[in-house]
């Protein structure tokens, strides 16, 4: 309780006075924030308050609204998991009818009833596009890291193409951050797209533009720009400073540069009419009769030796630095490439259906100079396919996203190769058989014996060529001759030559050398077979062997231009996903193709797999982010019970303490009343 203490009774009335009315306004003050703590509910509505303790509410009042925060997204998270599920789970049923259905067909299917379901199969690809593309609070739930456009396109001429890119779109979800909202299409359809490696090493030349971070360097551990020294017959030593250059043409400059101030101070002459420049993978200097120019790198650099200047001391018959093997880039010069010819001209690109029709498209490649150049021709003029540099910096690989067409590249007969020389072409001679016919390979007849338990070639035979006067030779294939495109080649020229000065049908002339060869078209991709005789090639299966089906040697068509009869092409660029299988399956029963249906019978089984594994990968998810709700609302709980144990009011203490306070500022009214009311004559009298 405030009252006036005794040592001060004796003190002027204006002293007694200030003391009084600081009491009262203490008190007043106390009973003030005992009031508002009682109506506000909180025992503290200022920092002044409790510094201490309103710091930890702060933090506290922080945590809340970011925890606020990332409850809603991990809410709209699970929304969209939990929405992801339907598509799936709809795709799945609808891939399980397809199996069943090619299943089906496989033991009691009839070309009729099989063309019927033919439709049923092109209305399940509708769906299936359909579910691609579902999307859900402006997200498409397949749409991988760009979920905003829809994921799967149906082009003019029915193939399917998947435009999205990246695994899956991450939200700011806290502890759960790494969580993807949304699938990349190969989690539930399969492959997005099938990429065809180029097949030569372009070897790109030195450039000046070349950077130097393209650059292998000569000892195969990259070019680090720093300090040079060289001398020139065993005189003084020279630097030059290379740092910040970023080129291989500012390399050459500075050196020019040097070796001139070094003729300069030293009255010599170091450099003849070519100067320094590049040739193939190397720096050149022109070092005049009779000198020898030398780098070397100070005892903690390696630039010249990176730059191959030091391996070899530069003289008129050395001018030759060694190789710094750049790679290939965007930015290469076609100029600087090896065994490429300027200027190319069109390469086919060729959209195939499965039943050997297709589209195809011609680019012009004429005005092209950079590696950059001809990505653009060719991926404006066909879309659908891209254009790589592989990942080692060598060459060229060609990629389709085109689902139900095999992509082709080709060179147009008459023309100059380009595909060929580019390493573009998807028929060569190391092309593997095994990605013939969609993957599926070539199957040929192979181990058969007679009753003795010997090996019987009439019974291993695949296939017979019949020349156009009629002579005949017949071919065995074997599982070492199936390797790629060269060995089955390799074999069908030798089986042509061991029987030569023979023939089976003796109304026919011997086969002789030179009637026939093997080899791959110089114009449409497919196995090119040639002869000097007058008349039609014809190729007829043997022993039920699929090898010349599968190599498409039963369609050859006569190209004018060579006098080739060339196969069709069962080689090229494929994407494997579910909408590739649908349109197999889909064209196999349109056609009656039983191998066709199990084919694609194989590859809807993988799919189903895989949906399964996309299905559990999504309730996995949904199951973390349920998990760390839980975990953010017990956290949350535990947060507000420390906050209301420092913030709210205590409303017993609060009462009985503004009880105390009222009767302390009545009692500290009655003693200013009695204080005030004295003067110096009641002390005195």
């Amino acid at each position: 309780m405030s009252m006036i203490p005794s040592n001060l009774a004796r003190v002027p009335s204006f002293l007694a006075s200030r003391i009084a009315l600081g009491s009262l306004g203490r008190t007043n003050s106390a009973l003030l924030n005992t009031q508002t703590s009682l109506s506000s509910g909180r025992s503290i509505n200022r920092a002044s308050d409790d510094p201490i303790r309103a710091s930890s509410i702060l933090s506290l009042n922080d945590r809340a609204h970011r925890t606020n925060l990332h409850r809603q997204n991990l809410s709209f998270a699970q929304n969209i998991l939990d929405t992801l599920e339907s598509p799936l789970a709809n795709t799945q049923t609808l891939v399980n009818e397809m199996y069943n259905l090619a299943s089906g067909e496989l033991t009691l299917g009839e070309p009729g009833e099989r063309q019927a379901m033919a439709a049923t199969v092109e209305s399940a690809i509708r769906t299936l596009l359909d579910n691609a593309n579902f999307s859900s609070q402006g997200l498409y739930l397949l749409g991988g890291s760009t979920p905003t456009s829809p994921p799967v396109t149906r082009t003019s001429d029915g193939a399917y193409r998947y435009t999205a890119r990246g695994s899956g779109l991450l939200s700011d979800l806290g502890i759960a951050d790494q969580i993807p909202l949304t699938l990349g299409g190969d989690t539930a359809l399969g492959e997005t797209s099938a990429r065809q490696r180029g097949t030569l090493d372009l070897n790109p030349a030195l450039t000046a533009t070349t950077r130097l971070s393209d650059l292998r360097g000569a000892r195969g551990l990259g070019v680090t720009p720093g300090a040079v020294q060289f001398n020139f017959n065993g005189g003084p030593a020279a630097t030059v400073d290379l740092t910040g250059a970023t080129t291989v043409g500012e390399v050459n400059t500075r050196l020019a540069a040097a070796i001139a101030q070094y003729e300069t101070d030293n009255s010599v002459t170091i450099l003849g009419p070519f100067g320094v420049d590049t040739l193939g993978e190397s720096i050149n200097i022109d070092v005049v009769a009779g000198g020898t120019l030398t780098f070397f790198d100070a005892a903690t650099g390696s630039t010249a030796a990176d730059l191959g200047l030091s391996q070899a001391a530069f003289t008129p018959v050395n001018a030759n630095g060694a190789a710094t093997d750049p790679r290939l880039t965007l930015d290469s010069p076609l100029t600087a490439l090896s065994g490429v010819n300027l200027p190319l001209d069109s390469i086919r690109i060729r959209f195939r259906r499965n039943d050997g029709t297709g589209t195809s498209v011609d680019v012009d490649l004429s005005a092209v100079n950079t590696i950059d150049d001809l990505r653009n021709a060719i991926e404006v003029s066909a879309p659908g396919v891209r254009v790589e540099i592989n990942s080692a910096g060598t060459g060229l690989d060609i990629t389709s996203e085109l689902a139900g067409r095999t992509v082709s590249v080709e060179d147009i007969a008459g023309g100059f190769s380009s595909a060929q020389q580019l390493g573009i072409r998807t028929f060569a001679s190391d092309t593997p058989i095994s990605v013939f016919n969609n993957g599926r390979g070539v199957e040929i007849v192979d181990g058969k014996t007679d009753q003795s338990g010997a090996y019987d070639r009439d019974l291993n035979t695949d296939f017979r060529v019949t020349l156009g006067n009629g002579q005949h030779f017949d071919v065995d294939l074997r599982p070492q001759d199936m390797t790629d495109v060269s060995t089955l080649l390799a074999r069908i020229n030798a089986e042509f030559a061991s029987q030569l000065g023979t023939q089976p049908n003796p109304a026919f002339p011997v086969l002789a050398a030179g009637q026939f060869d093997a080899r791959i078209s110089a114009g449409p991709n497919g196995i090119a077979l040639f002869s000097s005789l007058a008349g039609p090639i014809e190729v007829d299966t043997l022993n039920n062997s699929g090898a010349a089906e599968h190599l498409g040697l039963k369609t050859l068509t006569l190209e004018t231009a060579t006098g080739e009869y060339v196969a069709q092409d069962r080689a090229g660029v494929r994407v494997n996903n579910l909408f590739t299988n649908l349109v197999d399956l889909r064209d196999a029963l349109l056609r009656n193709d039983t191998s066709g249906i199990q084919f694609a019978a194989q590859g809807l089984r993988a799919a189903q797999d895989r949906l399964t594994s996309a299905q559990a990968i999504v309730g996995s998810r949904s199951q973390r982010l349920s998990q760390h709700l839980e975990r953010l609302e017990d956290n949350d709980v535990l947060d507000k019970k420390i906050l209301s144990s420092l913030q709210d009011t205590d409303f017993a203490e609060a009462s009985v303490k503004l009880s105390s306070l009222s009767l302390q500022l009545q009692a500290t009214l009655q003693s200013i009343g009695a204080v005030q009311g004295r003067t110096l004559f009641d002390f005195l009298s």
